[in-house]
């Protein structure tokens, strides 16, 4: 009795939410896969088939790809060292890092967007401090090309990667490391025998995370990228506005989704995996 009444409650509970989700994200949802198979009053693949032929599609598509790996490869390096020098402070010292790591979040990536031009422009703090150090008057083309892009994504991305890497950290024994140390192990292959492997499902999920939230990125590569770094929603964008091809567009925007649904759900099964010690 106890049961049916708790799940009943769990339902009821639960409820709201699957219909504010299935209103706000599974309707528009569903229109997008709808316009990308239905074309001016007919049910094609032809969208579908124009991608597959196109050759700005697949550049577009490898920008995508190689823009996501170095962002997430430069945010998963900068998070594991943030996150080794978090793991091995004290928890009341951890946590003004932990808040200043969070920071990001508190600020729309439109207006870090920005923010980003003031320090990475021609007229920036980056070049006016390089040229008061050392004289000279070339410019570090940092913005409207792939360094801004990497830049601008790699901040988004870094709480992303830090704390599922600290909270693979915290979880290992430090009984292991004593253990070693008195072995006679060194700080060095401690790190490689033990700490790393052990952080490994921490890694494994913050770069997952990364990935997927970069390859949909639009708002960075837009205003911090140039022309040769367009990714797939920037291309979404250019056919729905300028083109206007909502079909194009729609084929475009799941393609996009599919990729990103099989990074989630290697993501889901490397949680559950961790979640079961295995």
């Amino acid at each position: 009795m106890n049961h049916s009444l708790s799940t009943s409650a769990t339902v009821g509970l639960l409820a709201p939410l699957a219909v504010l989700l299935l209103v706000a994200f599974g309707y528009p949802l569903g229109l997008v896969a709808w316009s990308s198979v239905y074309v001016d009053g007919v049910f094609t693949l032809k969208a579908y088939q124009n991608l597959s032929g196109s050759t700005l599609f697949y550049r577009v598509l490898g920008n995508t790809l190689q823009i996501s790996a170095v962002a997430t490869l430069v945010s998963l390096v900068l998070g594991y060292l943030i996150a080794l020098h978090l793991a091995a402070l004290e928890p009341r010292r951890r946590m003004p890092y932990m808040v200043l790591v969070m920071l990001p979040f508190w600020t729309s990536i439109l207006v870090k967007s920005f923010a980003f031009g003031i320090v990475l422009g021609d007229n920036g703090i980056i070049n006016q401090a390089a040229g008061l150090l050392t004289g000279r008057t070339e410019k570090f083309e940092l913005m409207f090309n792939r360094v801004g892009v990497i830049i601008g994504m790699s901040n988004f991305l870094l709480p992303f990667t830090v704390f599922p890497i600290l909270a693979s950290l915290l979880a290992q024994n430090r009984s292991l490391h004593r253990v070693a140390e008195i072995m006679g192990a060194g700080p060095i292959r401690i790190f490689l025998r033990i700490t790393l492997p052990l952080s490994l499902p921490g890694v494994l999920a913050g770069v997952l995370m990364a990935m997927t939230l970069s390859m949909g990125m639009y708002i960075t590569p837009a205003l911090l990228g140039g022309r040769k770094d367009l990714m797939m929603a920037n291309l979404v964008d250019i056919y729905t506005r300028q083109t206007l091809d909502w079909g194009l567009a729609s084929a475009i925007a799941i393609v996009l989704l599919f990729m990103s649904g099989i990074l989630i759900a290697l993501l889901l099964r490397v949680r559950r995996a961790e979640g079961l010690g295995v």
